[in-house]
């Protein structure tokens, strides 16, 4: 069945399009698919003949749905003591060091049962949904151990299952050194190195990323995970250069990762060897927001060598516990200068390239899924300009409309 939206003021966010809204766009869907998106007037007769339902959709905004490239949905507890913490002057680094940041989350995390994570990480990702989220990237990181590093992945799975959206599951054992492996990190990453093949057999690991920082773990000792992971033909990422450069980036371009991720310390050569190999900057501005800090990510130098840029909410209880991917919108023009166009490129066709799903998300082209975003604006900077309230009225998944208030023609096909 073909279904016309048209009517629309339309950001197809396709690279043929260039940066600038569609007046009275349209998008002919076929399936679960997009058969054709573009000025109304320029649809072919034959594509209209086949026409058998239509939605006036009243100049209203439609974009891709949106994409969360970087999230830790699953885990257990909060951390709002640290935020009071912070406020009174101490620093991320020395909260972790005397026992509290991830480390706080992986107690609270191993200690809740799959149906506990399941229940909070549902309750976080609605808020998601609810602005027009259609794909999400969900980390392991916060149990460190075999079995529970298992479990948060069960869990970031059945999400894709109930909720009817794609999530991407990364495996990021090396996020923290846990108590069991103290004084052992080299040991730590070969244990997780194990886990990782057993995992990856079991159908639950589609890409795998490691924190690369003072902090977190050496270069070398990522790369040997990362090494792992090229030859298990699962995609890289990295968490790398967030508070101090140690080389991460240019080591894992050279391994084509997917992406790398915070990159607030990133040099001319890790940014070259980036561009080189196609890899996503992926910044999250909630979490340099949230740990107020002061060195901004190289955003000229990452334009002016072409490296893709996306934007994550980088959801986690720690140093972002943010609920709105447009948020991070907003936290991206405001802080780092983008635009709002190129925070909407961010947050659709850059973060699917994050993802390696861009053959068939991000943009409204012909032949991608039928995931689009209908909002209560007139043009994709209002997705950025508000701070607050939801103009998310619909949104429309493989074709399908799930959430969002009902039109005439719909036939009750809303999800509430």
């Amino acid at each position: 069945m073909s279904v016309l939206w048209h009517n629309a003021t339309l950001a197809t966010m396709a690279d043929r399009d260039g940066p600038a809204p569609i007046a009275r766009g349209a998008v002919l869907v076929e399936g679960a698919a997009i058969q054709w998106a573009g000025p109304l007037d320029r649809l072919r007769e034959d594509l209209r003949g086949g026409i058998e339902h239509s939605h006036d959709l009243g100049g209203a905004l439609v974009t891709p749905g949106l994409i969360d490239c970087h999230t830790h949905l699953v885990y257990g507890g909060d951390r709002g003591s640290e935020f009071e913490m912070r406020l009174a002057g101490e620093s991320y680094e020395r909260i972790a060091r005397a026992g509290g940041g991830i480390a706080a989350t992986v107690a609270a995390t191993r200690a809740c049962s799959e149906e506990e994570l399941f229940a909070s990480a549902s309750r976080r990702l609605r808020h998601f949904l609810k602005e027009g989220l259609c794909a999400i990237e969900i980390k392991s990181g916060y149990a460190l151990t075999r079995e529970g590093e298992e479990r948060m992945l069960r869990v970031a799975r059945r999400l894709g299952h109930e909720f009817g959206i794609e999530v991407r599951t990364t495996f990021l054992a090396a996020h923290a050194l846990p108590p069991e492996y103290q004084g052992d990190p080299d040991g730590y990453i070969h244990a997780a190195a194990g886990w990782l093949r057993e995992l990856h057999a079991l159908g639950l690991v589609d890409a795998v990323d490691a924190f690369c920082d003072e902090v977190g773990f050496t270069m070398e000792q990522c790369r040997s995970l990362l090494d792992v992971a090229l030859a298990l033909g699962i995609d890289r990422r990295l968490h790398a250069e967030q508070f101090s450069n140690q080389h991460g980036a240019e080591m894992a371009a050279g391994l084509l990762a997917r992406s790398c991720d915070h990159l607030e310390h990133l040099d001319e050569a890790g940014a070259r060897a980036m561009a080189r190999s196609g890899t996503v900057a992926v910044l999250l501005p909630g979490a340099f927001h949230m740990l107020r800090e002061t060195r901004l990510p190289p955003l000229a130098l990452l334009r002016s060598l072409g490296v893709p840029i996306a934007i994550s909410s980088d959801h986690n209880p720690g140093s972002s516990p943010v609920l709105s991917l447009r948020l991070a919108m907003h936290l991206a023009c405001t802080l780092f200068g983008l635009t709002p166009w190129e925070s909407l490129q961010g947050t659709t066709i850059h973060a699917a390239r994050a993802l390696g799903m861009h053959a068939r998300r991000g943009s409204l082209e012909a032949g991608k899924r039928a995931d689009f975003v209908v909002w209560d604006a007139g043009h994709p900077r209002d997705l950025c300009y508000w701070m607050g309230g939801n103009p998310c009225r619909m949104v429309v998944r493989a074709g399908s409309v799930r959430l969002g208030v009902r039109l005439p023609e719909a036939q009750g096909a809303f999800l509430t």
